[in-house]
């Protein structure tokens, strides 16, 4: 099946350093982020006034995760049996283009033409919306902030709130173009004139599309969380039900989930519970009066099996997309997630990109980090984000041919005259005759230092050696006394 359609919505520059830039330049899309970030951060401390209490469920969270993670084969199969047995069809893609091939298949099955689509990030980071749009299928975002930069041509900034990049006057104006509607700022009335548009798409829709923030094993049952009911009516409404999750999402039991609701909601919005929890077991039966006629359940891998293989790595797959690190992120703050060129932005999607598209795709996201430690303290499940940096910030100065190769794209800011620079300073610092000779010609010779040694010197002055050295000033002031 021809996958060439999987083409991006917009046009970024080419490399990190360029798009931050571009964003620090821009004032109003700060100061858009700076009040957004503000009040996020300020509403999850008011959820987790008790400390204590915060601590006790994110170390909850984090054995929950990290069990089913150890037995993340076997509940994966154990979901499928039970999802099978209550009549959903469980479909697995190891790539994206595997399954935007299979989700096609379903589509063009059922001859349909229109999908309607509740938020995901596994269906941005197959493209989805483009692959669909390239072979004649429509394909709309009905979560509100989805819907927002769907109109706009852009992609998601954020993973919870995909439009936070932009104010409410932005977000009048795009109305106002695009829909033909009178300006206005007022958020609800923006709100009521999005739902207005897309109510009468839910039932035109021949397709409905979801993702999936837990996968329970035990029960075979696909949980959904959301604010606004879009996720309820995409699930519902449609025919036929399509959702789409990468295979980490799996957890053992109903019980499991408790904590980790609380968590999700509490970390992403500040809120004590979301609007709606939908549990999805399988198709309409015959005495119920809604639901979807077919239910499908793609499981996608994109590298994640590649994170599961290594036992520090495997930690980034705890994650339970709250969104949490990008709020509390610096970096972030103030480039927005325009800037990181893919589908995850922030301290999240510089540990989690690099294993979907490989480390050479993404050489400079390990680096874009202050290592401050803010995403680690806040992540509700307690990923060591900081720690997962530093080891890809490894992982892209090894030699491409380690042996010890864990990673696509290893390698991907080695430098041999950087190693070999290394292998020199090694030798010099572990042979005190070469440390004497060398300290003796660099205070002698210091006017041949060059001022320009590098990217260090972009923003420093450069370094010169002192006119005499430590050991002998040294020796100077114990010969005077």
């Amino acid at each position: 099946m021809n996958m060439e359609a999987r083409i991006p919505a917009v046009q970024l520059h080419d490399d990190f350093k360029s798009r931050a830039h571009e964003a620090l330049g821009d004032g109003q899309l700060r100061r858009n982020f700076r009040s957004a970030m503000d009040s996020l951060m300020a509403k999850r401390a008011s959820a987790f006034s008790d400390a204590d209490e915060r601590e006790r469920l994110r170390a909850l969270g984090n054995r929950i995760r990290a069990r089913a993670l150890s037995r993340l084969p076997e509940l994966l199969e154990q979901l499928e049996q039970n999802l099978t047995r209550n009549g959903v069809k469980v479909h697995w893609a190891e790539t994206v283009d595997e399954a935007n091939a299979i989700v096609l298949s379903i589509i063009q099955a059922h001859e349909a033409r229109q999908v309607i689509k509740g938020k995901s990030m596994v269906s941005e980071e197959m493209e989805m919306n483009h692959v669909l749009e390239g072979h004649g299928i429509e394909c709309l975002e009905s979560d509100m902030g989805e819907y927002i930069v769907q109109l706009d041509h852009e992609k998601p900034s954020h993973i919870i709130m995909p439009a936070i990049h932009k104010n409410a006057g932005q977000v009048a104006s795009l109305f106002h173009d695009k829909l033909g509607v009178e300006y206005t700022r007022d958020v609800d009335q923006l709100i009521q004139i999005g739902r207005r548009t897309l109510r009468q798409k839910f039932f035109e829709a021949d397709i409905g599309v979801s993702g999936v923030n837990f996968a329970v094993a035990e029960t075979g049952t696909l949980l959904l969380v959301e604010n606004e009911g879009n996720g309820r009516m995409s699930t519902t409404v449609p025919p036929v039900h399509i959702a789409v999750t990468g295979i980490e999402k799996v957890v053992q039991n109903l019980r499991d989930v408790v904590p980790l609701l609380s968590l999700l909601t509490r970390s992403a919005l500040g809120q004590p519970i979301t609007t709606y929890v939908n549990m999805i077991s399988g198709p309409r039966k015959a005495d119920e009066l809604d639901g979807p006629d077919e239910v499908h359940l793609v499981l996608l891998d994109n590298g994640r099996s590649q994170a599961f293989a290594d036992s520090e790595l495997r930690q980034t797959l705890n994650c339970i997309r709250c969104g949490a690190c990008m709020n509390h992120c610096p970096v972030y703050t103030r480039v927005g997630g325009h800037t990181y060129g893919e589908v995850y932005p922030g301290p999240i999607g510089k540990i989690i990109t690099p294993h979907l598209v490989g480390l050479d795709k993404v050489p400079d996201h390990p680096s874009a980090s202050s290592l401050c430690g803010a995403c680690g303290e806040v992540c509700p499940v307690k990923i060591p984000i900081p720690s997962l940096l530093r080891r890809l910030r490894e992982e892209n100065i090894k030699a491409p041919d380690d042996p010890h190769k864990v990673m696509r794209g290893q390698g991907s800011k080695y430098s041999p005259r950087e190693r070999l620079l290394w292998k020199g300073w090694r030798m010099l610092n572990t042979s005190p005759a070469l440390y004497r000779a060398f300290s003796f010609l660099a205070t002698r010779l210091r006017g041949l230092t060059p001022n320009n040694i590098g990217p260090w010197t972009q923003n420093h002055s450069a370094p010169k050696p002192a006119s005499r050295s430590l050991h002998e000033l040294a020796r100077e002031h114990l010969g005077n006394d």
